[in-house]
């Protein structure tokens, strides 16, 4: 078994707690997990990128080489596309639908989604009007993670029990909340 992943966004949209919790899933299976953060500018709303690997036999690098990712998570649809090089043949992009608009020159929507409804595996969702809808806002990245678990090959109860263990101190109604997005996400 070998996934590797990156996850990218915007600073402050909880790339980094998506990582947690599938590395906490992944380390309780007693599988071998490396990890490399790319923070960028992220307290000004920069580029925040995470190569997550995973895999049953011991991993050598930390970095993800192009064109050999698996899962590309984004929580904004340019992002998906900046990591395209790095995504194999038979990978998935699972991809927020809303922008997070930073730069002047930011590309017109319609471009980025008829970009990436080109290719053959992806998921697009409006993570952000389900966590609204549902009344749990701050865990739309937890929602994003709901929709990847079967392009992860991690058994939706062990995410679960993941995010039991990594927002456990933060009390009961932080864990549900994080519990009800996944299973929004999942669908």
């Amino acid at each position: 078994m070998k996934t590797d992943i990156i996850l990218c966004g915007v600073g402050g949209q909880g790339i980094l707690s998506i990582a947690t919790i599938i590395g906490e899933a992944a380390m309780n299976e007693n599988l071998y997990i490396k990890q490399a953060e790319v923070h960028g500018m992220s307290q000004r709303g920069g580029d925040v990128q995470s190569n997550l690997r995973i895999s049953s036999e011991p991993i050598h690098s930390d970095l993800i080489a192009l064109g050999s990712a698996d899962v590309i998570i984004s929580m904004e649809p340019m992002e998906a596309l900046r990591y395209l090089p790095y995504l194999n043949k038979n990978g998935w992009i699972i991809t927020s639908s809303a922008p997070f608009v930073n730069i002047p020159n930011y590309p017109d929507q319609e471009v980025i989604m008829a970009d990436l409804q080109k290719l053959q595996n992806v998921i697009v969702i409006d993570i952000e009007k389900l966590a609204k809808e549902n009344n749990i806002p701050r865990s739309a990245n937890v929602i994003l993670l709901g929709a990847a678990q079967k392009a992860l090959g991690i058994e939706y109860h062990k995410l679960e029990d993941a995010i039991r263990r990594v927002f456990g101190r933060k009390g009961e109604a932080v864990v549900e909340a994080n519990i009800k997005a996944l299973a929004l996400g999942r669908g």
